[in-house]
């Protein structure tokens, strides 16, 4: 009995602290932290196949916004009824600071937004989302901690010597509050810790994500569409696990229902797609990068990069970046 309780897997006492009337929740930092690991992964895996990293982080300022709004938009119409019955108020739909954003919603509408970009620019989008996608599971599994701060969104209860430990939580004024609240060190359940179970997938993916793509060479989007099927065959499993309230559609948990949709299409794109990889040129065509180079060169008030002939440019078919991870 001392050996199981030795191996439970404690939550952290709270998981907002705050700096004079500032908030500062670990939740919050966790993404931001995803975000930030996500974008120099990105960043080489881009450069790699012949892209311009400064791309990347355009990306980055505009896939954040467009996933918060489209992570809580996924939220609020899966999870409606927390927002729209008799007693509920519509106006907590917006406050994102209460918690409740859907990865899925918040990766469909990231990646639609950076193909806007993308179209502007006359670049393709699929070297950037083949890179990116290593990247995005990264992320995913780094933001599942922040879960684990706000004790939310973990397994039915269980006896397994890995059982997560949830504690009542109160106010400093003696008000009940998980989110708010700091531990009392009172033990009100043992439950699975599927935010572990899924950060530990995720992390999986993205190495296999990683090393199926340098063995194989792949491109033309089929990384992100191996992506999208590994990501969902976990998050499928995981749902089966969850005991947290959810919408149900014809008995099953909408997630669940979503992770399905998303591995048959996931597997449907990697077989459809072409095969092989983009060249240098593909990627950044020589007259796109030498717009973008004079841009940033007006920009910054510097000269733009010159190739020995002395047209604009940067990495070439001829003389390719060498390998990211």
């Amino acid at each position: 009995m001392t050996t199981t309780f030795l191996a439970m897997i404690p939550s952290p006492p709270q998981g907002v602290w705050h700096i004079g009337p500032v908030p500062l929740r670990a939740y919050a930092l966790c993404i931001i932290t995803g975000v930030i690991a996500a974008a120099f992964v990105t960043r080489a895996r881009y450069a790699a196949r012949g892209g311009m990293p400064e791309i990347v982080m355009d990306a980055v300022i505009i896939a954040v916004p467009a996933g918060i709004v489209g992570g809580r938009a996924y939220h609020v119409a899966t999870d409606h009824q927390k927002y729209f019955c008799d007693t509920c108020h519509p106006v907590d739909a917006f406050k994102v600071t209460n918690g409740g954003l859907g990865i899925m919603g918040a990766v469909a509408l990231g990646v639609l937004c950076v193909w806007i970009m993308m179209r502007v620019r006359n670049l393709p989008l699929a070297p950037l989302a083949d890179a990116a996608a290593p990247a995005i599971i990264l992320a995913q599994g780094i933001g599942r901690l922040g879960n684990w701060f706000n004790q939310e969104l973990y397994g039915r209860e269980t006896t397994v010597p890995w059982g997560l430990e949830i504690y009542q939580r109160i106010t400093a004024d003696g008000q009940l509050s998980q989110m708010y609240g700091h531990s009392t060190g009172q033990v009100i359940a043992v439950v699975h810790p599927t935010f572990l179970y899924e950060l530990v997938w995720n992390i999986c993916v993205c190495a296999v994500l990683i090393l199926v793509d340098k063995r194989f060479t792949l491109g033309h989007g089929r990384v992100f569409a191996l992506y999208v099927a590994l990501y969902g065959v976990g998050r499928f499993w995981v749902e089966l696990m969850r005991a947290d309230p959810a919408t149900h559609v014809m008995g099953l948990r909408i997630n669940t229902i979503t992770s399905t949709i998303l591995v048959i299409a996931g597997c449907a794109l990697f077989m459809l797609l072409k095969k092989g990889r983009e060249q240098p040129d593909e990627v950044t065509p020589p007259e796109v990068r030498a717009r973008l180079e004079a841009a940033r060169a007006t920009r910054t008030g510097s000269a733009p990069a010159t190739t020995p002939n002395g047209t604009s440019g940067g990495t070439t078919a001829a003389s390719p970046t060498p390998p990211g991870p």
